[in-house]
């Protein structure tokens, strides 16, 4: 048998205290019997009572447990990467209030649903960069977030190679884990689909070869929207102003490439909660496992019999002197 709590110097110091009190209460009795001339014996049938209800409250309150079994719990670990296109479409306003917010708001709802996982946050243009390695820290993940902009790279377009290839590197890094606590390993990919580099397709093959799932996010309309610069739009060097649409072939590949799925947000829908569904049904992973031990804690027993003893002790009255 087990406790679920341990007796500390309170708990003794109150028995202590309780024990010296009845004794000085019998010993008033006593005086009072003899005075007189009555035998007060029958009051330590009173003692007695109250000592053994007493005591089996003590015992309530400490949780006697027993029953121990083992019982295995196995439950699906996750490392989540989020990559955020930095490129300027990403300011474009054809998704309210613009592509970029649009992305921040959704990426805060991704980590408040994955709070028991570990996530990582990534930003790329033409390179990549880690925002925030992987995290157990909500507020830190939601504080870089709000902190994205597009000019926290240089704007050179956009390309995919770095940012697979960062992801890549780092799920390498930390695959130095036991196999019973490898956790699935997955990149959610947001952007515009405007990819200008040539690497893509070779690097996703290979994240597939390492069991990295790549979900790809959508944001844009097809009609497209302008970018701004300045106190207008952006324009091309005939003057001409700019207008970015979303292309979804390139992302609808990568995450065919990797087992993925594809999701879009536009200024209609929106399918995180697609995405957020997908990625909880992940199934076939190797699992993290853990074997502890159950217990039941029986405090109702010595309760329920501590209570009869209490409803005696109001219902028997002992008279001590007989007059």
């Amino acid at each position: 048998m087990t406790w679920y709590q341990t007796i500390t110097l309170l708990e003794i110091l109150f028995g202590t205290l309780f024990f010296v009190l009845y004794l000085g209460y019998l010993y008033r009795v006593w005086k009072v019997a003899r005075f007189f001339k009555q035998r007060p014996h029958v009051v330590w049938f009173k003692f007695l009572l109250r000592h053994l209800y007493l005591a089996l409250i003590i015992i309530a309150i400490l949780g006697p447990s027993f029953g121990a079994m083992k019982k295995e719990i196995k439950t699906i670990g996750k490392d989540l990467y989020i990559a955020v296109d930095l490129s300027k479409s990403m300011d474009a306003t054809d998704v309210q209030p613009s592509r970029l917010e649009k992305a921040k708001h959704e990426i805060q709802r991704l980590i408040s649903r994955f709070n028991s996982d570990r996530i990582g946050l990534m930003v790329f243009s033409s390179e990549a960069y880690i925002q925030s390695p992987l995290t157990y820290d909500q507020n830190a993940l939601q504080l870089y977030t709000q902190t994205l902009n597009t000019n926290l790279l240089p704007y050179s377009g956009t390309d995919y190679a770095p940012v697979l290839q960062l992801t890549l590197n780092k799920f390498q890094e930390n695959n130095t884990v036991s196999l019973e606590e490898q956790k699935a390993k997955v990149l959610v990919l947001i952007s515009d689909g405007e990819d200008f580099g040539g690497k893509a397709e070779q690097l996703a093959e290979q994240l597939n070869q390492q069991n990295i799932r790549v979900y790809t996010l959508g944001i844009g309309t097809t009609e497209g929207g302008r970018i701004p610069s300045g106190r207008g739009f952006k324009r091309d060097k005939q003057g001409k102003i700019v207008t970015t649409t979303l292309n979804a072939a390139p992302l609808v590949q990568l995450a065919e490439l990797t087992g993925g799925r594809y999701f879009e947000v536009n200024d209609r829908i929106s399918e995180v909660a697609k995405l957020i569904n997908s990625i909880n049904a992940i199934e076939g992973e190797l699992r993290e496992s853990k074997t502890v031990d159950v217990t039941a804690n029986k405090y109702v027993y010595p309760l329920a019999l501590a209570l009869l003893l209490i409803l005696l002790d109001v219902l028997i009255t002992i008279k001590v002197i007989r007059i």
